[in-house]
């Protein structure tokens, strides 16, 4: 099928009811590990700093902690499954765990390993996680993950854009893409230890185009042969086509390498790049530009003034941004990711999000 036949059926998805409900014939259980790209509080609670408004303000009308104004990828992933969204391990006031626990962490990287709060540091956590659940369930604790739930779960990963954004910060471009083996191995040891510990299913993010964040074209200074032709910048983006490439060919490695796994390799960095290069196709304004920041055109994004610091702006409430805050995506992109992702066109293998609980 060609780009446009599946842009048609992301956009006639997106006129029905949002995604049909999947029809798990067991709990849908899923653990999720990343940065802010699916942290639904982590950050948030773990340092106790509050996300203020304008934060939250499209669908939970109030700050979420989320980096978002609404929703993300992983909320309408959730929402597909037909579960709830995912409580934060970090949670300590009226967590549920019933369907799993999302470790992501704002600012979280593969690099370096043990520090918090790094995918290593996640993957560590996750052990805790489930020894304690046991155990409590061993002395009568109800509605915790068991055993055969934490088999049979999916766990998520969506981790590297702050590898790749941090790394440009003081390393030349080829020292980048030097770096990037040592990256991918931090993801090879993460997902051999959950699958030692017995995970079965596995889902995998690549990492989206760098090259079209409102930030990093506010800050970085190129020379104009640098910028391809819908504005975003070359060599950010073909070092994360160089990550990608690699974790494509990690999880090939893996599942030649482990017994009755699935691992599937989602194409998020497609996904993101078309909504940036045929926005106006999807009725979205400045491709480019922040909705929440300040500086106005082109980016809307100063370091000194970003989004709910005093002096910002915000777009209003009904206009259809790509960027909410020159870093995260507004909920309305994320719903277009979540429903590509589901479309299972991106996806290698070719699988439904909801294989590991129709099975």
């Amino acid at each position: 099928m060609g780009e446009k036949g599946r842009d048609f059926l992301v956009i006639l998805c997106l006129c029905l009811p949002l995604f049909a409900h999947s029809q798990c014939n067991r709990k849908p259980v899923v653990f999720n590990f990343g940065d802010s790209n699916s942290d639904t509080g982590g950050f948030s609670i773990g340092l106790g700093l509050n996300f203020g408004p304008p934060n939250g303000r499209t669908f939970f009308h109030q700050p979420s902690g989320r980096l978002c104004d609404g929703r993300l990828i992983i909320d309408f992933l959730c929402e597909n499954l037909h579960a709830g969204y995912l409580t934060p391990y970090l949670e300590s006031l009226g967590p549920n765990f019933t369907n799993g626990a999302n470790f992501a962490i704002s600012g979280s990287s593969t690099l370096p390993r043990y520090k918090p709060f790094s995918l290593s540091v996640q993957v560590l956590q996750l052990l805790q996680f489930r020894a304690r659940s046991l155990e409590l369930i061993s002395k009568g604790y109800k509605d915790l993950v068991t055993d055969e739930e934490f088999n049979n779960a999916l766990y998520t990963i969506d981790i590297g854009q702050n590898d790749l954004a941090s790394s440009f910060t003081y390393l030349s471009y080829t020292q980048v893409i030097e770096k990037i083996p040592s990256m991918i191995t931090e993801i090879k040891n993460a997902i051999w230890t959950i699958y030692k510990h017995g995970g079965q299913n596995f889902w995998v993010h690549n990492t989206g185009p760098l090259g079209c964040l409102p930030q990093i074209l506010a800050t970085t200074t190129e020379n104009a042969s640098d910028f391809d032709q819908y504005g975003c910048l070359q060599p950010l983006n073909n070092a994360a086509k160089e990550f990608n490439e690699q974790l494509r060919t990690l999880c090939e490695e893996l599942r030649s390498e482990m017994k009755n796994v699935t691992i599937v390799y989602a194409d998020i960095y497609s996904i993101k790049y078309d909504l940036a290069a045929h926005a106006t196709n999807y009725g979205f304004e400045n491709p480019l530009m922040a909705c929440c920041g300040y500086g106005g055109p082109p980016y809307n994004y100063n370091p000194n003034t970003t989004c709910g610091q005093t002096g910002f702006n915000v777009c209003n409430e009904g206009a259809k941004y790509i960027s909410w805050d020159g870093v995260h995506y507004t909920e309305a992109a994320n719903s277009i990711f979540a429903s590509k992702i589901l479309s299972t066109y991106y996806s290698t293998p070719q699988t439904s999000f909801n294989y590991f609980c129709t099975s």
